[in-house]
């Protein structure tokens, strides 16, 4: 695999090697994952523009990645381009928290990625490519939802949260991915050398230093981050005396951009929005935690799939046999796993959710499960639930999905209906 010929192109002589350009040799700072202070754990280095310095495995932007490479290739972007992070830096300061020097609360996301022009200037002014994984920013958000809760007068204007023109002031976070791998297989229960393993095969070889190079412990994996919506003030959220309304939530493009009815997903988002205005404007804090994981992390062409085989089946779109169809079609229920969900609350510095806009019951054990307190559990009010989307409330509340209310048995389940498919 290391240092074999393989093609001629372009009059260059190509090699495959599973360390090019000396990847992780002298000049690469080392990463001392977990340590409190920014410069003893070192900075992130994944650009491909100098091979020496680096000292992770991918490179940055997540799945993004391929359209920078494919932006080189077609001669639009200049190979090496080092970015100018001149007033780039956050509009909030985040942190540091206790947290940060924690190894085993944060191990998915780098807790210094949004002060690197700060932090590791010294690496900067020296010629590190050290490229920032999370960007904080303001926003004004417009929703149609908060409208309507105006006219109703759910909501009022207040001139600081909610806005005359019905817009919602927010901090806006960017969160990429940076996997620190020891602790990623200690989180799931596995060993090391079996996530390593495991990520190499699944995707098709493409990181081959994952089963050659295990003295690199950093992973930039080519997946989705995660962005975060404040409401009010960001330092409160490691407040546990301020009152945190807060809601997880995994994207589902269908319900939360086009407004499906087969979910739930818009309806609940724009529900917990609305309950974070008015907490932040009772003088709390909100937060709106939002991951791509599109269709359970399973992916929109298998979600798709699954909508056909569930109202194509024998009795039509059944709630008792809502998580068996995805089980045929992708072999198992549900991809997300939440168990790197907390990283980011605890990136925020958050120790008590008061109020946690969730059903779910994989999200409520991660949260609590990595130390965080949680107070009042928040359904989704049920004239809220699209008639089609009954087939998956009612699944989910059977399966254990947290519900003030009754759980339906088995031959209540069997009676719940989706409509059929058309066409």
């Amino acid at each position: 695999m290391a240092n074999e010929p393989t093609a001629t192109q372009g009059g260059r002589h190509i090699r495959l090697t599973s360390h090019p350009g000396q990847q992780g040799a002298t000049g690469a700072p080392a990463i001392h994952w977990g340590a409190a202070d920014a410069l003893e754990r070192g900075p992130i280095v994944g650009s491909t523009a100098s091979r020496s310095q680096r000292n992770v495995i991918g490179t940055h932007s997540g799945s993004y990645g391929v359209y920078r490479a494919l932006a080189v290739a077609a001669g639009n972007l200049t190979r090496g381009h080092r970015a100018d992070l001149t007033n780039t830096a956050p509009t909030d300061l985040i942190g540091p928290y206790e947290q940060w020097g924690d190894a085993e609360k944060i191990v998915s996301i780098d807790p210094w990625g949004a002060s690197v022009q700060h932090v590791f200037a010294d690496y900067l002014e020296q010629g590190y490519d050290i490229r920032p994984t999370i960007a904080v920013t303001k926003a004004h958000i417009h929703l149609p939802e908060i409208r309507q809760a105006l006219a109703f007068q759910r909501l009022q204007v207040d001139g600081k949260v909610l806005l005359a023109d019905s817009s919602a002031t927010v901090t806006k976070i960017a969160v990429e991915p940076v996997w620190y791998l020891p602790g990623v297989a200690r989180r799931f229960k596995v060993s090391e050398a079996d996530l390593r393993r495991a990520l190499f095969e699944e995707t098709g070889g493409m990181y081959p230093e994952l089963v050659t190079r295990s003295d690199i412990e950093v992973f930039l994996p080519p997946i989705g981050g995660q962005t975060l919506y404040i409401f009010g003030n960001p330092r409160d959220l490691a407040d546990p005396n301020v009152t945190l309304t807060a809601r997880v939530h995994d994207e589902c493009n269908g319900s939360d951009v086009f407004g499906s009815d087969i979910c739930t997903c818009r309806p609940y988002l724009t529900h917990a929005i609305e309950e974070c205005i008015q907490g932040a404007q009772a003088g709390g804090v909100g937060l709106i935690a939002y991951s791509r994981k599109e269709g359970r992390a399973l992916g929109e062409v298998t979600k798709f799939l699954v909508y056909n085989a569930r109202k194509r089946q024998e009795g039509g779109d059944r709630a008792d046999k809502y998580f068996l169809r995805t089980e045929c079609v992708a072999g198992v229920q549900d991809m997300r796993f939440q168990e790197l969900m907390p990283d980011v609350l605890h990136w925020l510095g958050i120790r008590k959710i008061h109020r946690l806009v969730s059903m779910s019951n994989d999200k409520y054990d991660a949260i609590t499960g990595s130390g965080i307190e949680v107070g009042e559990r928040v359904k989704i009010p049920d004239e809220l639930v699209p008639a089609d989307a009954k087939v998956e409330i009612e699944a989910k509340i059977a399966a254990g999905y947290f519900t003030d209310g009754t759980v339906p048995d088995a031959t209540q389940l069997a009676s719940v209906k989706g409509r059929a498919l058309e066409g």
